[in-house]
């Protein structure tokens, strides 16, 4: 396998490596050898305290840094060096077969054997990722105690929605009535009107009667045109003419 892209840094107990991943630019950084810094550190204080006692002017040479660099501000590695480090981060990145590119494990697609853009999956790992996010934010929003004001506004929005006429390719709503999209033309879809089968009142969206209680079975319209060929929706749920999903 061939090795991520890396730069070398070093913070002063070092030099190390810090791979990235070629979809996410995420950064992973390696350990540097912080006891070879001290060791080496300590030997050459120690040996040039030796000189300096016993030969000055060698001692005062060796002190001085002769021959020597500091692992506290190399910035490159050695091939060893690199071998060890990409040893601590080879098991996190992982080349797609596809487009060779280098992915952490957050972009790899393990069943797939690919990474996520090229895998076959990736409509099913978008929609796992935004139900992710989604639980995230749901989460977020109980802590700050603004989970009741969402689902008040969303409530209020699909209310909205039962009462408009929606486009089937944008989601845009409109007045009821409206026949065409003023976004992209697509033919909309009118709003039900839905009443209780037990005393005729009208119940919008709701599950069971306002009125006398009888549990409504909601009927959701279906589009007569297809937004993606214009051929007879015919009211499917799928466009006889090119298989489009209508709703």
């Amino acid at each position: 396998m061939q090795m991520a892209r890396y730069d070398v840094r070093n913070d002063g107990a070092g030099p190390y490596a810090m791979f990235y991943c070629d979809r996410c630019s995420r950064e992973y950084r390696t350990q540097p050898d912080v006891q070879a810094t001290v060791t080496k550190e300590v030997g050459r204080n120690v040996l040039g305290g030796f000189l300096r006692r016993n030969i000055p002017i060698l001692g005062d040479a060796v002190a001085s840094g002769m021959d020597y660099q500091d692992p506290r501000y190399i910035r490159t590695l050695t091939s060893q060096q690199l071998e060890r480090a990409w040893d601590q981060m080879k098991d996190v990145f992982h080349e797609c077969p596809t487009c060779h590119q280098m992915v952490c494990n957050s972009d790899w697609d393990s069943q797939g054997g690919t990474c996520a853009d090229d895998s076959p999956r990736r409509t099913e790992i978008a929609q796992a990722q935004t139900e992710q996010a989604a639980g995230v934010a749901k989460g977020l929003a109980n802590v700050f105690g603004i989970g009741d004001m969402i689902k008040t506004a969303t409530s209020a929005a699909k209310q909205a929605a039962g009462v408009s006429a929606r486009c089937p390719n944008d989601g845009t709503l409109a007045k009821p009535g409206t026949k065409f999209c003023p976004n992209c033309g697509a033919a909309m879809v009118q709003p039900s009107v839905a009443t209780c089968p037990s005393c005729g009142t009208q119940v919008g969206e709701a599950k069971f009667c306002p009125s006398c209680g009888t549990k409504v079975e909601q009927a959701q319209a279906q589009p007569t045109t297809c937004p993606n060929c214009g051929a007879d929706a015919q009211g499917a749920k799928f466009c006889p003419a090119c298989g489009w999903k209508l709703a």
